[in-house]
């Protein structure tokens, strides 16, 4: 999956990667954590009314030349168009969100890369939880931590794979996935549901997340939560204050009369 558009350089002065970009582990870690504290989590599209573009050519447009984020598809599709401009092996992956309390389908998108004979899972776009460098898949049942967060890869049965997130000191269910390839088409239907489903969260309420080295900022509709090393801070804001907040926290426009920024 690769777009007309899509430039490496342009990219990379867009996440402010300014090392020698090869494809190997560095390159691609490096990377990762510098899309996650320069492109944001957010689903203003769809509070606009609108379905998630697809089209590889829009979405380098909206995160490169226009500066926006997305979500999985969208963040995790630029990922990958960088990955394939390195020439570093990757596949697409269909995932299973695991922290709602009924069962969901496989609508979360992640990448596992190929280096050197291992597998590792880059993941740009799971929000709150994510990873934030890649995960070795064959380093199972062992605590991962990156920054001031916590995470374990465990194999619940021979094919598939479980990530956890260590949230308040209890061990919570992200997500789980297999390794079966996925194609670029195959989350269209994933796309549409996230964009139009009425119990789609992204439908029923603004989420932006913006991730740093030392934390990250969550806003869940009028609730901004800040994580910085470990210390939670919450507070809920009027529409005025919120506007504020969008823009200096994450650098973003509330869509206005259908439009977006």
């Amino acid at each position: 999956m690769q777009a007309e558009n899509f430039v490496l350089q342009d990219y990379l002065d867009r996440i402010g990667y300014t090392g020698e970009a090869r494809a190997d582990l560095a390159t691609v870690t490096a990377m990762m954590r510098r899309q996650l504290f320069t492109v944001p989590f957010e689903n203003l599209d769809v509070q606009a009314g609108k379905i998630v573009s697809l089209v590889p050519e829009e979405i380098v447009d909206k995160i490169v030349a226009r500066r926006r984020g997305g979500y999985c598809y969208e963040v995790n599709g630029i990922f990958a168009m960088a990955l394939q401009a390195l020439g570093v092996p990757y596949q697409l992956v269909a995932a299973r969100p695991m922290f709602y309390p009924a069962r969901r389908p496989r609508t979360h998108m992640v990448i596992v890369v190929t280096l050197d004979g291992v597998q590792w899972l880059c993941d740009l776009g799971f929000g709150s939880y994510g990873i934030r460098a890649p995960v070795r898949l064959d380093l199972l049942d062992t605590e991962l931590v990156q920054d001031d967060d916590v995470f374990m890869l465990s194999k619940p049965n021979e094919r598939e794979f479980l990530v956890q997130a260590r949230v308040g000191g209890e061990w919570m269910n992200q997500f789980g996935f297999d390794l079966s390839q996925q194609e670029w088409i195959d989350f269209m239907p994933a796309n549409y549901l996230n964009s139009t489903h009425p119990e789609s969260i992204f439908v029923k309420t603004l989420l932006l997340v913006q991730h740093r080295a030392d934390g990250r900022s969550i806003l869940l509709g009028d609730t901004l939560k800040t994580i910085t090393r470990g210390v939670v801070e919450q507070r809920s804001m009027g529409p005025e204050e919120r506007a504020v907040v969008v823009r200096e926290v994450f650098g973003l426009t509330l869509p206005s009369s259908g439009a977006t920024a």
